[in-house]
């Protein structure tokens, strides 16, 4: 864990100005950090505490980056909360409530404070570790790949809507063996506005692209039911009516599903696609089986 540097603390907490907060919980973290709770942590050099924290991000009045990692996770939910409904929040947590503060910002931030210099990084001699810095998303890689899941889930009316559900026992039949198919797969372009097209994933001999990638992220998804992952490698979230929005990830893969309906994948290497899943026989109770184990939002 960082170690909490006093002078860091005094300069960042005293005149800090507030841009932004995000918490960083088992069931709720920015996964661009990660694929999962511990990992995220990591990126930040904390530790994974059982209850998480809230991370308030903001400059002082040097105009300098820093990012307050806090024990009061609730009182950043609330002010997120707050801000969410367009309602003011002063976030000034509590001295004996910070557990560090680090240089830098872990996310990209597109505001600034008005009338102090332009955000930078700290002085060197003010902190005692390099700088925080968002990932770098500029190409294909894990962190754009996490993010593109995130957009699937926010977005998921839109996405589900490019998808017609004949398409997959058409492309099963197509290939011969619709009777052993046990999901049906397709692929889509990332871009939203753009036609997917569906393809049908059957059991038989291993191919290669997008469908042996999703055929062995279905096997490794089912692994963790019986080998629980790392914490915060499968979330459960609200979705409408009675069902669960679902996200799982693993070593360069993400899942993104609805437990009454389909599933949607994205791979390391399948640049900027998003590989439809269909319930077939087998999703169904894998996506029950993965809800069980999932974290949840307290």
């Amino acid at each position: 864990m960082a170690g909490t540097d006093e002078e860091a603390v005094t300069a960042a907490d005293d005149a800090l100005y507030v841009l932004t907060a995000v918490l960083l919980t088992p069931a709720q973290f920015p996964s661009v950090l990660g694929d999962d709770y511990p990992e995220a942590c990591a990126a930040l050099g904390l530790a994974p505490l059982a209850d998480g924290y809230g991370l308030v991000l903001g400059q002082d009045g040097e105009g300098a980056r820093w990012t307050i990692a806090t024990d009061d996770v609730s009182l950043v939910a609330v002010a997120i909360a707050s801000w969410d409904c367009g309602m003011e929040y002063d976030l000034s947590p509590a001295e004996d409530t910070v557990v560090a503060a680090l240089p830098g910002w872990p996310l990209a931030v597109a505001v600034a404070a008005p009338g102090i210099p332009a955000p930078h990084d700290p002085d060197p001699a003010l902190a005692d570790r390099p700088p925080l810095a968002p990932p770098d998303t500029s190409g294909w890689g894990p962190a754009q790949r996490r993010m593109g899941a995130d957009e699937v889930a926010l977005q998921w009316a839109l996405w589900r809507e490019q998808i017609d559900d004949s398409e997959f026992a058409t492309a099963g039949e197509a290939s011969g063996d619709a009777g052993e198919t046990s999901e049906e797969a397709g692929a889509a372009p990332r871009n939203a506005g753009a036609q997917a097209r569906t393809e049908g994933a059957d059991t038989g001999q291993e191919s290669a692209g997008p469908r042996s990638g999703v055929r062995r992220v279905l096997t490794e998804a089912r692994a963790y039911v019986d080998t629980p992952p790392p914490l915060g490698r499968v979330r459960s979230s609200f979705a409408p009516g009675d069902a669960r929005t679902l996200r799982a990830d693993g070593p360069g893969w993400s899942l993104v599903a609805r437990t009454d309906d389909i599933a949607f994948v994205l791979l390391d290497e399948a640049p900027g696609e998003v590989l439809p899943v269909g319930r077939g026989p087998e999703l169904p109770g894998l996506l029950e089986a993965l809800d069980k184990m999932a974290v949840r939002p307290s």
